[in-house]
């Protein structure tokens, strides 16, 4: 299908996008790679009247360290995300996770500010930021404010960002040599997770198995108490309220995150490097 007509805009700096998303309110939309928002505009799910795009502001993809986090910058692409040394060494889940996205096109276009928008309950990098205690920092008309991602993703699509402001930067805690794991599980090669369990240092998060990514808190909650890696993961999907759809009814969900869980857990005790 063909988008709906839009007008066009590519600002110069984060300032002029913030300006642009006052100016025109909740009929613009932020576009960064394109990859999320320009199939829902072919659909006709999303019909904004102005993009503002903002894949040319200088500054805006970088990965460094700042004290005890990792700062990477909104417009970090994927595949630039995967080949980087300070994100490797620093946060090594990332790395690999950014390198399971989608296809090579997909990797070169997609960023992760934008993934991070988008509030896809399947996504892959969400999944691992969520699972590293990460934060997004917005910036608006006021200034910047840091949002924890457990307090960021509202719902399907839906965020705590205001209408007005722009992601920015993701930080994450360093975790250096910290066990950690990725675990998902596909129809096929570059699909979206059906589900999918990242583990890193005791904290453990769900790709679909909810209307935003999630923690499975119960599991997190029986490793702090001393439990088992099999008592943990027998309770990853507690909480949890997943869909059901072609690929999946509800219990297979519920049965894969606690089997991925536990094979998480397992690599990231083994301090194996989710060479899966």
């Amino acid at each position: 299908m063909i988008p709906g007509p839009f007008e066009f805009v590519r600002p110069a700096s984060v300032e002029e996008a913030i300006a642009a998303l006052v100016e025109h309110g909740d009929d613009a939309k932020i576009m960064a790679g394109g990859h999320s928002l320009l199939p829902i505009m072919k659909l006709r799910l999303a019909m904004p009247a102005v993009v503002v795009d903002i894949s040319r502001i200088p500054g805006m993809s970088y990965v460094r360290v700042e004290g005890d986090e990792v700062a990477i910058g909104a417009g970090t692409r994927h595949h630039e995300l995967e080949k980087d040394a300070v994100a490797g060494a620093e946060v090594p889940i990332l790395p690999y996770v950014a390198s399971q996205v989608g296809d090579p096109q997909v990797r070169h276009r997609g960023t992760i500010g934008g993934t991070v928008a988008h509030s896809d309950p399947a996504s892959d990098l969400p999944t691992a930021l969520l699972a590293l205690g990460g934060t997004v920092v917005a910036q608006g008309p006021e200034g910047r404010r840091s949002i924890p991602l457990t307090e960021f993703w509202l719902g399907f699509f839906e965020t705590a960002l205001a209408e007005d402001e722009v992601i920015v930067e993701i930080r994450v805690p360093r975790t250096g040599s910290a066990g950690w794991a990725y675990e998902k599980f596909t129809r096929r090669a570059n699909d979206w997770p059906i589900v999918a369990a990242a583990a890193v240092d005791g904290r453990v998060a769900l790709a679909n198995m909810a209307g935003t990514v999630v923690r499975a808190t119960a599991t997190e909650e029986a490793l702090a108490r001393g439990g088992s890696i099999e008592e943990a993961a027998a309770l990853a999907d507690e909480g949890t309220s997943p869909g059901a759809d072609m690929h999946a009814d509800q219990e297979y969900r519920r049965h894969l995150a606690r089997l991925l869980t536990r094979r998480a857990l397992e690599k990231a005790a083994g301090g194996a490097a989710a060479a899966a």
